[in-house]
Protein backbone atom coordinates (compact mmCIF):
# COMPACT_ATOMS: atom_id res chain seq x y z
CA UNK A 1 0.00 0.00 0.00
CA UNK A 2 1.44 3.35 -1.03
CA UNK A 3 0.52 6.77 0.22
CA UNK A 4 1.43 10.19 -1.15
CA UNK A 5 3.66 12.37 1.08
CA UNK A 6 4.86 15.94 1.08
CA UNK A 7 8.14 17.25 2.47
CA UNK A 8 10.28 20.32 2.79
CA UNK A 9 7.94 22.74 4.57
CA UNK A 10 7.27 23.94 8.08
CA UNK A 11 3.81 22.37 7.80
CA UNK A 12 5.45 19.00 7.18
CA UNK A 13 7.69 19.38 10.21
CA UNK A 14 4.68 20.23 12.34
CA UNK A 15 2.78 17.31 10.88
CA UNK A 16 5.63 14.92 11.69
CA UNK A 17 5.85 16.26 15.21
CA UNK A 18 2.11 15.79 15.63
CA UNK A 19 2.31 12.31 14.20
CA UNK A 20 5.09 11.35 16.60
CA UNK A 21 3.08 12.65 19.54
CA UNK A 22 0.27 10.23 18.69
CA UNK A 23 2.48 7.33 17.67
CA UNK A 24 4.03 4.62 19.83
CA UNK A 25 3.75 6.48 23.14
CA UNK A 26 0.02 7.06 22.59
CA UNK A 27 -0.56 3.40 21.85
CA UNK A 28 1.35 2.35 24.96
CA UNK A 29 -0.74 4.69 27.08
CA UNK A 30 -4.00 3.50 25.56
CA UNK A 31 -3.07 -0.14 26.12
CA UNK A 32 -2.43 0.53 29.82
CA UNK A 33 -5.70 2.43 30.18
CA UNK A 34 -7.58 -0.36 28.39
CA UNK A 35 -6.17 -2.99 30.77
CA UNK A 36 -7.19 -0.89 33.77
CA UNK A 37 -10.68 -0.41 32.35
CA UNK A 38 -11.04 -4.15 31.75
CA UNK A 39 -10.05 -4.85 35.34
CA UNK A 40 -12.56 -2.30 36.59
CA UNK A 41 -15.29 -3.92 34.51
CA UNK A 42 -14.34 -7.37 35.80
CA UNK A 43 -14.42 -6.40 39.45
CA UNK A 44 -17.61 -4.34 39.41
CA UNK A 45 -20.14 -5.77 41.91
CA UNK A 46 -22.26 -8.47 40.31
CA UNK A 47 -25.60 -6.97 41.28
CA UNK A 48 -28.44 -5.92 39.04
CA UNK A 49 -27.86 -2.20 39.36
CA UNK A 50 -24.17 -2.58 38.45
CA UNK A 51 -25.03 -4.28 35.16
CA UNK A 52 -25.51 -1.14 33.04
CA UNK A 53 -22.33 0.43 34.46
CA UNK A 54 -20.29 -2.66 33.62
CA UNK A 55 -21.70 -2.75 30.08
CA UNK A 56 -20.90 0.92 29.55
CA UNK A 57 -17.33 0.30 30.70
CA UNK A 58 -17.06 -2.68 28.37
CA UNK A 59 -18.35 -0.59 25.46
CA UNK A 60 -15.86 2.19 26.19
CA UNK A 61 -13.03 -0.35 26.28
CA UNK A 62 -14.15 -1.81 22.94
CA UNK A 63 -13.95 1.57 21.24
CA UNK A 64 -10.62 2.34 22.88
CA UNK A 65 -9.19 -0.91 21.52
CA UNK A 66 -10.57 -0.07 18.08
CA UNK A 67 -8.85 3.32 18.29
CA UNK A 68 -5.56 1.65 19.23
CA UNK A 69 -5.86 -0.76 16.30
CA UNK A 70 -6.47 2.15 13.91
CA UNK A 71 -3.30 3.83 15.15
CA UNK A 72 -1.38 0.56 14.88
CA UNK A 73 -2.55 0.32 11.27
CA UNK A 74 -1.35 3.89 10.74
CA UNK A 75 2.06 2.99 12.16
CA UNK A 76 2.30 0.05 9.78
CA UNK A 77 1.09 1.75 6.60
CA UNK A 78 1.62 5.46 7.17
CA UNK A 79 -2.08 6.29 7.07
CA UNK A 80 -5.41 5.36 8.58
CA UNK A 81 -7.25 2.74 6.52
CA UNK A 82 -9.81 3.69 3.90
CA UNK A 83 -13.40 3.30 5.06
CA UNK A 84 -13.62 0.46 2.57
CA UNK A 85 -11.63 -1.20 -0.19
CA UNK A 86 -12.81 -1.48 -3.79
CA UNK A 87 -12.14 -3.70 -6.76
CA UNK A 88 -10.96 -2.57 -10.21
CA UNK A 89 -14.50 -1.49 -11.10
CA UNK A 90 -15.00 0.54 -7.93
CA UNK A 91 -17.28 -2.01 -6.26
CA UNK A 92 -16.97 -2.14 -2.48
CA UNK A 93 -15.16 -5.15 -1.06
CA UNK A 94 -14.26 -4.89 2.63
CA UNK A 95 -14.73 -2.59 5.61
CA UNK A 96 -11.98 -0.92 7.63
CA UNK A 97 -13.05 -3.29 10.43
CA UNK A 98 -11.66 -6.18 8.40
CA UNK A 99 -8.46 -4.27 7.64
CA UNK A 100 -7.58 -3.63 11.29
CA UNK A 101 -8.10 -7.21 12.50
CA UNK A 102 -4.36 -8.01 12.68
CA UNK A 103 -3.75 -5.01 14.94
CA UNK A 104 -5.74 -5.93 18.03
CA UNK A 105 -3.46 -6.42 21.02
CA UNK A 106 -5.67 -9.22 22.32
CA UNK A 107 -4.96 -11.22 19.19
CA UNK A 108 -7.55 -12.82 16.96
CA UNK A 109 -9.68 -15.71 18.12
CA UNK A 110 -8.58 -19.06 16.72
CA UNK A 111 -11.71 -19.19 14.55
CA UNK A 112 -10.73 -16.01 12.72
CA UNK A 113 -7.13 -17.17 12.32
CA UNK A 114 -8.46 -20.19 10.46
CA UNK A 115 -10.91 -18.25 8.29
CA UNK A 116 -8.43 -16.95 5.72
CA UNK A 117 -10.39 -13.89 4.65
CA UNK A 118 -10.13 -13.32 0.91
CA UNK A 119 -9.69 -9.55 0.48
CA UNK A 120 -10.10 -9.84 -3.31
CA UNK A 121 -13.70 -11.02 -2.97
CA UNK A 122 -16.63 -9.09 -1.44
CA UNK A 123 -17.25 -9.41 2.27
CA UNK A 124 -20.47 -11.35 1.65
CA UNK A 125 -18.96 -13.77 -0.87
CA UNK A 126 -19.28 -17.44 0.18
CA UNK A 127 -15.49 -17.53 0.48
CA UNK A 128 -15.75 -15.12 3.44
CA UNK A 129 -18.83 -16.63 5.09
CA UNK A 130 -16.83 -18.38 7.81
CA UNK A 131 -15.11 -15.15 8.81
CA UNK A 132 -18.44 -13.31 8.96
CA UNK A 133 -19.77 -15.95 11.35
CA UNK A 134 -16.78 -15.51 13.66
CA UNK A 135 -17.17 -11.86 14.57
CA UNK A 136 -14.44 -10.29 16.70
CA UNK A 137 -16.11 -9.54 20.06
CA UNK A 138 -14.55 -6.07 20.24
CA UNK A 139 -17.08 -4.93 17.61
CA UNK A 140 -20.09 -5.76 19.80
CA UNK A 141 -21.50 -3.44 22.48
CA UNK A 142 -22.87 -5.67 25.27
CA UNK A 143 -25.90 -3.37 25.60
CA UNK A 144 -26.81 -3.58 21.92
CA UNK A 145 -29.78 -5.81 21.12
CA UNK A 146 -29.03 -6.30 17.44
CA UNK A 147 -28.91 -9.18 14.92
CA UNK A 148 -26.11 -11.69 15.17
CA UNK A 149 -22.78 -10.70 13.60
CA UNK A 150 -23.83 -7.04 13.48
CA UNK A 151 -22.14 -3.99 14.98
CA UNK A 152 -23.16 -0.48 15.99
CA UNK A 153 -19.56 0.77 15.85
CA UNK A 154 -19.40 2.69 12.58
CA UNK A 155 -16.78 5.04 11.24
CA UNK A 156 -17.84 8.56 10.32
CA UNK A 157 -17.27 8.58 6.56
CA UNK A 158 -17.30 11.71 4.40
CA UNK A 159 -14.74 13.18 1.98
CA UNK A 160 -13.47 15.35 4.85
CA UNK A 161 -13.56 12.82 7.70
CA UNK A 162 -10.74 10.83 9.26
CA UNK A 163 -11.78 7.67 7.43
CA UNK A 164 -12.83 8.50 3.89
CA UNK A 165 -14.20 6.45 0.99
CA UNK A 166 -11.70 4.11 -0.69
CA UNK A 167 -8.63 6.21 0.22
CA UNK A 168 -6.31 6.12 3.24
CA UNK A 169 -5.63 9.33 5.17
CA UNK A 170 -2.30 10.13 6.86
CA UNK A 171 -2.42 11.78 10.27
CA UNK A 172 -0.63 14.79 8.79
CA UNK A 173 -3.89 15.70 7.02
CA UNK A 174 -5.76 15.94 10.32
CA UNK A 175 -5.13 19.61 11.02
CA UNK A 176 -8.09 20.15 13.34
CA UNK A 177 -7.64 19.43 17.04
CA UNK A 178 -7.17 15.60 17.23
CA UNK A 179 -9.15 15.51 20.46
CA UNK A 180 -12.06 17.07 18.61
CA UNK A 181 -12.03 14.93 15.47
CA UNK A 182 -14.19 11.81 15.29
CA UNK A 183 -13.08 8.42 14.04
CA UNK A 184 -15.74 5.91 15.15
CA UNK A 185 -19.11 6.32 16.87
CA UNK A 186 -21.94 4.21 18.22
CA UNK A 187 -25.04 4.54 16.06
CA UNK A 188 -28.69 3.80 16.87
CA UNK A 189 -29.58 0.12 16.86
CA UNK A 190 -31.57 0.33 13.63
CA UNK A 191 -28.38 1.33 11.78
CA UNK A 192 -26.37 -1.71 12.89
CA UNK A 193 -24.57 -3.43 10.00
CA UNK A 194 -22.86 -6.79 9.49
CA UNK A 195 -19.41 -6.29 10.99
CA UNK A 196 -17.56 -7.02 7.74
CA UNK A 197 -19.86 -4.88 5.59
CA UNK A 198 -18.38 -1.76 3.94
CA UNK A 199 -21.15 0.38 5.41
CA UNK A 200 -20.71 3.23 7.86
CA UNK A 201 -22.17 6.51 9.08
CA UNK A 202 -22.46 9.52 6.79
CA UNK A 203 -22.88 13.06 8.09
CA UNK A 204 -26.67 12.90 8.05
CA UNK A 205 -26.74 9.79 10.21
CA UNK A 206 -24.54 11.52 12.79
CA UNK A 207 -26.74 14.63 12.74
CA UNK A 208 -29.93 12.58 13.07
CA UNK A 209 -29.00 10.99 16.41
CA UNK A 210 -31.41 12.47 18.96
CA UNK A 211 -32.88 11.94 22.40
CA UNK A 212 -35.55 9.68 20.88
CA UNK A 213 -33.04 7.48 19.02
CA UNK A 214 -32.85 3.80 19.98
CA UNK A 215 -29.32 3.88 21.41
CA UNK A 216 -27.42 1.21 23.32
CA UNK A 217 -27.02 3.75 26.13
CA UNK A 218 -30.20 5.87 26.26
CA UNK A 219 -29.63 9.54 25.60
CA UNK A 220 -25.90 9.17 24.90
CA UNK A 221 -23.48 7.50 22.53
CA UNK A 222 -19.78 6.69 22.77
CA UNK A 223 -17.32 8.14 20.26
CA UNK A 224 -13.65 7.44 19.59
CA UNK A 225 -11.49 10.46 18.68
CA UNK A 226 -8.23 10.78 16.77
CA UNK A 227 -6.24 11.44 19.95
CA UNK A 228 -7.32 8.08 21.36
CA UNK A 229 -9.94 9.30 23.78
CA UNK A 230 -13.37 7.68 24.02
CA UNK A 231 -16.10 10.04 25.21
CA UNK A 232 -19.80 9.69 25.85
CA UNK A 233 -21.62 12.37 23.86
CA UNK A 234 -25.10 13.66 24.48
CA UNK A 235 -27.75 12.83 21.91
CA UNK A 236 -28.81 16.47 22.33
CA UNK A 237 -25.48 17.86 21.06
CA UNK A 238 -26.18 20.69 18.56
CA UNK A 239 -25.78 19.90 14.86
CA UNK A 240 -23.15 22.64 14.44
CA UNK A 241 -20.90 20.98 17.01
CA UNK A 242 -21.32 17.57 15.40
CA UNK A 243 -20.36 18.94 11.97
CA UNK A 244 -17.23 20.43 13.50
CA UNK A 245 -16.27 17.06 15.03
CA UNK A 246 -16.61 15.29 11.68
CA UNK A 247 -14.21 17.55 9.79
CA UNK A 248 -10.45 16.88 9.86
CA UNK A 249 -9.39 20.20 8.36
CA UNK A 250 -12.12 22.76 8.84
CA UNK A 251 -10.47 24.78 11.61
CA UNK A 252 -13.96 24.83 13.09
CA UNK A 253 -13.82 22.88 16.33
CA UNK A 254 -11.40 24.70 18.62
CA UNK A 255 -14.30 26.36 20.42
CA UNK A 256 -15.64 23.01 21.58
CA UNK A 257 -12.36 21.63 22.93
CA UNK A 258 -12.98 22.59 26.54
CA UNK A 259 -16.59 21.40 26.39
CA UNK A 260 -15.49 17.82 25.73
CA UNK A 261 -12.56 17.66 28.13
Amino acid sequence: MQHSTRSGSRADVNARDRQQSFGFSLIELLVVVSVIALLVAFFLPSVRRAGPAARRTHCRVNLRQIGIALHEYHDAYGAFPPAYTVDADGNRLHSWRTLILPFFDTGLPDELHDCKIDPTKPWDDPANAKALANMESVFHCPSADIPQYHTTYLAVVTPNSCLRPARPRPLSEVTDHPGQTLMVIEVPLEHAVPWMAPQDADEQMVLDIGSDSDLSHPGEFFAAFVDGRVLELSAKMPASERRALISVAGNDNDSTVEDLE
